[in-house]
């Protein structure tokens, strides 16, 4: 009798790693992961659209790099889904009447969330066609980046203005900004591992200008390359590597006859016309204003590398320290973006208004703000509450028994997933969607993460 199929990645038990065991939800947690959205996917037009895809190619590894929105996918589903799948931290584009790009950055599920409005942007297509050496894809996107922030804290002055934004909202800021990739640890993180840096500055305002909170984004490659060897010997490195690129191409050729040349020499510097095979052009001359880091090398490195400094000067007293000079350059990938902070929300995408930067409102408007979202407050929990007992009586009304009794838990908990971002009578109809997974089935593996 044929074995029946089973759906092997959209299924409980399935796959999912080189290992065949599904993750579990506390290694999930440890390692922050991203949705970067389009919100209304046809509307905002091609170039917002690949602007999306570089962000998400700057994001990676830990993002949904094959994420495919639909028009009839809203907030919610993003935000019920967000919790199976461990995604902390929501990324959404969308183009307002006006023609305005914006982003939103919110942490789920309890927010907050920044509103920013990408004041410029360059694609990753426009960065690569300006440089003159630009940086191909390799394995650079298979570990996050690196964090670098500037100017994030504005220094303190004796008067400030009421419009500037508080040391509070900054501090909640960066650690939002901080929060989108796991934390390094430089006694134990390889520094190999490290092979590209996000870079966030902040233009603080000048004298007579309003707070703004204006962020310039960068995404930048890191290169290095061996510093303090001769000439020859630079050009023996590269002609082992163009070797060694053209025997894994399976190119013929191999070594090159020498049988004309009385000196190695002839073939690496060249005769007197200075013909060599490798040129100052194609071997590349060291930039002066390259900064150069002493990194220290593995046991065989250092045997090899102490040989071969004994060989070119015996008196070189630094040949057995096994520490390597190299020079470090940064090679720009893409996106660009120029980032202008409007408010910031408590919830996802909707709450109370913690800061806006056009709206300020004075201390008795605040006060009542805060009586009408405690109001708020007490409603939403009266409504969970009926939510909770009519869950309960339909389990019951089908013979389940409550949850409590069975102690497994199918559906996704309100209370722990619930978001401000779930408006009116849409949390009502959350439990009844959650009860029907199955129309989820189909759709997981589009939003997937990675």
């Amino acid at each position: 009798m044929a074995r029946p199929k089973v759906k092997k990645r959209t299924h409980q038990g399935a796959s999912n790693g080189p290992s065949g065991k599904v993750p579990s939800a506390n290694s999930i947690s440890r390692t922050p992961k991203s949705m970067v959205i389009r919100i209304g996917a046809g509307e905002v037009g091609p170039s917002v659209s690949q602007l999306v895809k570089d962000v998400r190619s700057m994001m990676e590894p830990d993002t949904a790099a094959r994420l495919k929105e639909r028009k009839a996918n809203r907030l919610r589903d993003y935000l019920t889904m967000s919790g199976p799948l461990g995604v902390t931290h929501l990324m959404l584009f969308s183009r307002s009447e006006s023609g305005n790009t914006n982003m939103r950055l919110a942490i789920t599920p309890r927010g907050p969330t920044l509103h920013f409005q990408v004041e410029k942007y360059s694609l990753c297509k426009d960065v690569r066609k300006a440089l003159k050496h630009p940086k191909g894809g390799g394995r650079e996107y298979t570990t996050p980046p690196l964090l670098v922030m500037n100017n994030f804290t504005s220094p303190a002055t004796e008067s400030e203005s009421k419009n500037k934004i508080p040391k509070h909202l900054e501090s909640l800021t960066t650690t939002v900004f901080q929060s989108l990739f796991p934390p390094i640890s430089p006694q134990t993180t390889p520094l190999t591992s490290i092979r590209r840096v996000m870079l966030l500055n902040r233009e603080l305002p000048k004298d007579g200008e309003d707070g703004s909170y204006v962020l310039n984004l960068r995404h930048y490659a890191i290169t290095t390359k061996a510093t303090g060897l001769s000439k020859p010997l630079r050009r023996l490195n590269a002609a082992e590597k163009l070797l060694n690129s053209q025997k894994a191409k399976g190119k013929k050729g191999g070594l090159p006859n020498l049988g004309k040349l009385e000196d190695i020499a002839d073939y690496i510097v060249g005769g007197a016309d200075g013909a060599g095979y490798m040129t100052d052009a194609t071997s590349g001359s060291e930039a002066d204003t390259d900064a150069e880091v002493e990194v220290v090398e593995t046991r065989t490195k250092k045997l090899l590398l102490k040989r071969q400094k004994d060989r070119e000067d015996g008196k070189n007293k630094t040949s057995g320290n096994g520490v390597e000079k190299r020079a470090v350059k940064l090679v720009e990938l893409g996106p660009r973006m120029r980032l202008r902070m409007t408010k910031v929300e408590e919830g996802v995408c909707t709450g109370k208004i913690m800061w806006h930067e056009y709206i300020h409102k004075s201390k008795e408007e605040i006060k009542e703000m805060d009586k009408v979202w405690g109001k708020r407050r007490q409603e939403k929990e009266a409504r969970k509450r009926i939510q909770k007992e009519n869950v309960e009586k339909k389990r019951k009304a089908k013979g389940l028994g409550s949850k409590d009794e069975e102690g497994e838990d199918d559906e996704m908990d309100v209370d722990e997933w619930d978001s401000e971002g779930l408006e009116g009578d849409a949390e009502m109809e959350l439990n009844e969607e959650m009860e029907t997974q199955g129309e989820w089935e189909d759709q997981e593996e589009e939003i997937a993460v990675g």
